[in-house]
């Protein structure tokens, strides 16, 4: 009851200001252009101040060498994610415009927003540097193939020609804030504080942001886009039951003498809703926006039923 009580704690913020998003736009607050001008606000400026400011509070290098066989659990758990995401895509025929997003949706968690909190609430803070491990494998996985895969699935089979030959989307600002972060822990380069500060508060816009430019997808396109349809239910069952089971396979049978909270934790991690920037992403590379939407909203409603099973089978 108690596991099923903090799920619901950790989700209620989010669909309040989802909701919020939704009458704003519907009273007529907004702009045509708002959305758009909130995507890239958070795409180039609030998002790498996050990681950035991320990664320096909760990593050393210490931490980092120390937990570094997790590292390789971890990438061989998202590798194979992949791998069978890339397959379903080919195998139930996913149009574009939405393969990015249910790729995305099949390997990738929203770890820091959702992920965190619920972590700290079932396993303590003792579990957290085991979480930071999830968190810079996400990361990675998130602002490098992931967020490629988004900004070339353009419904435009112009557009995605264009995308292809891109390169600088291959290093977008998110994972240039992760690499600055980075150096600066490798090199132990101290961060004024009042750079961490104003960071911090630009970080924080993050959330709030993402989630009331969802509520402006759902007003613009209407509540009946939230559905049910096939590519929705295969990259939800892909999100809560294959990704944590392929987690599950891979550290029984690699890691043996893995501790219990770390093992909890990278299970309970995998299962964790869909990114609330999908949307966003979407929107960047000319890809399917509803869907996203659809993915983004359907996730954070079912994590409050799917966590207290995930975490009831780990015992």
């Amino acid at each position: 009851m108690q596991v099923f009580l903090t799920s619901i704690e950790s989700i209620i913020p989010i669909i309040v200001i989802i909701i919020l998003g939704y009458f704003l736009q519907i009273r007529g607050w907004f702009e045509d252009s708002f959305g758009g001008n909130l995507s890239k606000i958070i795409m180039n400026v609030a998002l790498p101040a996050s990681i950035f400011v991320s990664v320096l509070k909760y990593l050393t290098l210490n931490k980092l060498i120390t937990l570094s066989s997790g590292l390789i659990y971890t990438f061989a758990a998202f590798i194979l994610g992949y791998i069978v995401a890339f397959a379903l895509v080919k195998i139930i025929h996913i149009r574009p415009g939405r393969r990015g997003t249910f790729i995305n949706t099949f390997v990738n968690a929203n770890t820091i927003f959702i992920g965190l909190p619920l972590n700290i609430a079932l396993f303590g803070n003792e579990a957290l540097p085991y979480f930071l491990i999830y968190y810079i494998t996400n990361t990675i996985s998130t602002w490098t193939l992931g967020i490629y895969l988004m900004t070339t699935d353009s419904t435009d089979k112009k557009d995605k020609q264009v995308a292809s030959f891109n390169w600088r989307k291959l290093l977008p600002a998110p994972l240039v804030g992760f690499l600055i972060a980075l150096v600066f822990l490798v090199f132990n380069i101290p961060v004024p504080s009042f750079a961490t500060s104003t960071l911090t508060y630009i970080g924080n816009l993050v959330t709030p942001l993402s989630l009331i430019y969802i509520g402006i997808v759902l007003a613009k396109a209407g509540l009946n886009t939230i559905k049910f349809d096939k590519d929705s239910i295969f990259a939800l069952l892909g999100r809560f039951i294959l990704a944590p089971v392929l987690m599950f396979i891979i550290l029984k049978l690699t890691a043996s003498g893995m501790a219990s909270a770390e093992f909890k934790t990278f299970v309970v991690q995998s299962a964790a809703p869909a990114l609330a920037v999908l949307p966003i992403l979407a929107n960047q590379g000319k890809g399917d926006v509803e869907y996203a939407t659809n993915l983004v909203t359907l996730s954070t409603v079912l994590f409050v039923i799917v966590v207290p099973v995930v975490v009831t089978l780990l015992g």
